[in-house]
């Protein structure tokens, strides 16, 4: 792969980028006989169409080519933007060629792609005989030349989006946003993935460059705005009502029976509506945006179109300012104003696919659990994922905070240190460093936790959050709130 980051590392986590996998697998396509949008593709794909045909002209790539265009063939779709959508699916799980290993276990991978895992080893095969890797490097130089000539729309457009929301550590450890270029596919074929919570893929056949902007920018700011609803569990449960009268919306099911889905959607297209693509658009346009969403079921979009006008007159980055709206949010209000909407027959195609694996990990499940209030199973849960080796500085964060709230401030604070010991991510550190502040305050150590209050800031998270809860720490010793007995 060959990436290009569009803006600084320390503010970003946004990637230009192309592989050799994906090309592998789309050009296997176009020999099987995907041929859509041929006629207004660039030069490119007839290149190595014609190549692929002289190299098949050998009779072990010939027979390669036979059981694998079978294979294709036998597992089609209804047409050839839902087969492009699979075979996207299973190149983004795959590793490098010439292995092209799958990444996670089966039962770990999208389900689109395990309907086609058989694909691999007769691409594999395919790819060896036909010299496939050999032409992949022959056109390098003109991918190369596609990143380029992306490059500074989508950084322009990384920036513009994170100066609006002031939200400076967009991209953090442990999180990405990768936009491939694809030119074998469809031109205006776009497909955008969500892995695991903090892996974002949006694989573009190139066009107009232009054309792709507000897709690109929809997918960052799932990126960006995702993870502000993980620790709101209370707050979401209370929007369930809102849920009842969208039983009709035209919009996926997932929007219907998950508050957190709708409640970043409907953020996600009120920043659209105020900031769209062209900013000379009018009030009544940008309105008719709003009544747009509302229709097809979003319908807190125009609460928080009426939040982000007061947002922009403020310097309150918006990681802080959600929390507030979504407390303040009047559930009896948005029910009855859902009750009235007249939802329109049908939606326009989603942009963020519901395209997880089928099993996620222990440690991402034992957060969710956390974020509920149920201790119990998110020690379970984390325990396992050690056992499992997976992120062991996550998961002992995890079993500290359960500790926490279970009262066992021993090993809380055993596990708030083994976290600090293996992590590299400053958040977990700076958090870990309060945490433990907070239960020395509690045994009345005021030297050491002023200590790891002042350890804390000195960690580089430069969130908020972070600063105040650290600044309030040096600032008086901590008081747990009065129904509890253990930091929060």
């Amino acid at each position: 792969m060959l990436a290009v980051t569009c803006v600084a590392a320390a503010q970003s986590k946004a990637t230009l980028d192309v592989s050799e996998t994906l090309f592998s697998v789309i050009a296997a396509m176009n020999v099987c006989g995907y041929d859509a949008e041929l006629q207004s593709s660039p030069p490119i794909r007839a290149e190595v169409r014609a190549e692929l045909a002289a190299a098949n002209k050998s009779p072990e790539a010939a027979a390669a080519e036979e059981k694998m265009c079978r294979f294709y063939h036998d597992h089609q779709q209804g047409d050839s933007a839902h087969d492009l959508a699979q075979y996207v699916s299973l190149a983004l799980n795959l590793g490098e060629p010439p292995d092209f290993a799958p990444k996670l276990k089966e039962a770990d991978m999208p389900p689109d792609s395990t309907y086609i895992l058989g694909f691999v080893p007769l691409l594999k095969r395919y790819a060896a005989a036909a010299g496939l890797h050999s032409i992949w490097l022959k056109h390098q130089p003109q991918y190369l030349a596609l990143i380029d000539e992306y490059h500074d729309s989508v950084a322009r457009m990384i920036s513009a989006t994170d100066n609006y929301l002031r939200m400076p550590l967009a991209g953090y450890l442990g999180r990405s946003f990768t936009v491939y270029l694809e030119p074998m596919s469809a031109p205006g074929q776009i497909n955008s993935r969500n892995y695991f919570q903090d892996y974002y893929y949006l694989v573009v056949s190139p066009a107009a460059v232009g054309q792709y902007m507000d897709t690109i920018r929809h997918t960052y700011l799932h990126f960006v705005l995702d993870p502000l609803i993980a620790k709101r569990a209370t707050a979401l449960a209370l929007l369930k009502p809102i849920l009842v009268p969208l039983q009709k919306a035209p919009m996926a099911e997932d929007y219907k029976l998950d508050t957190g889905l709708l409640v970043v959607e409907c953020l996600i297209r009120a920043i659209e509506a105020r900031t769209p693509s062209d900013p000379k658009l009018p009030a009544k346009d940008r309105q008719a945006m709003v009544q747009r969403d509302q229709e097809e079921g979003f319908v807190l979009t125009g609460y928080f179109y009426e939040q982000l006008r007061d947002f922009e007159k403020e310097n309150t980055g918006l990681q802080d300012a959600f929390p507030d709206w979504l407390h303040n949010t009047d559930v009896d209000h948005e029910k009855k104003l859902a009750r009235e909407i007249q939802f329109a027959p049908a939606a326009r195609p989603e942009v963020m696919k519901a395209s997880k694996p089928a099993s996620q990990p222990k440690v991402v499940l034992a957060e969710r659990e956390l974020a509920g209030g149920n201790a119990p199973a998110a020690e379970k849960l984390a325990q396992e994922a050690l056992a499992a080796n997976e992120d062991p500085a996550q998961a002992y964060f995890v079993l500290a905070r359960a500790a926490s709230l279970s009262g066992n401030m021993q090993g809380a604070q055993e596990d708030f240190q083994k976290a600090l010991d293996a992590t590299k991510d400053a958040r977990v550190a700076a958090w870990c460093h309060i945490y433990l502040g907070r239960i020395l305050d509690l045994q009345e150590e005021r030297e050491a936790a002023v200590a790891q209050y002042q350890a804390a800031l000195k960690t580089g998270d430069g969130s908020p959050d972070t600063r105040s809860a650290a600044e309030r720490g040096l600032k008086e010793p901590y008081q747990p709130p009065v129904a509890r007995q253990q930091p929060q």
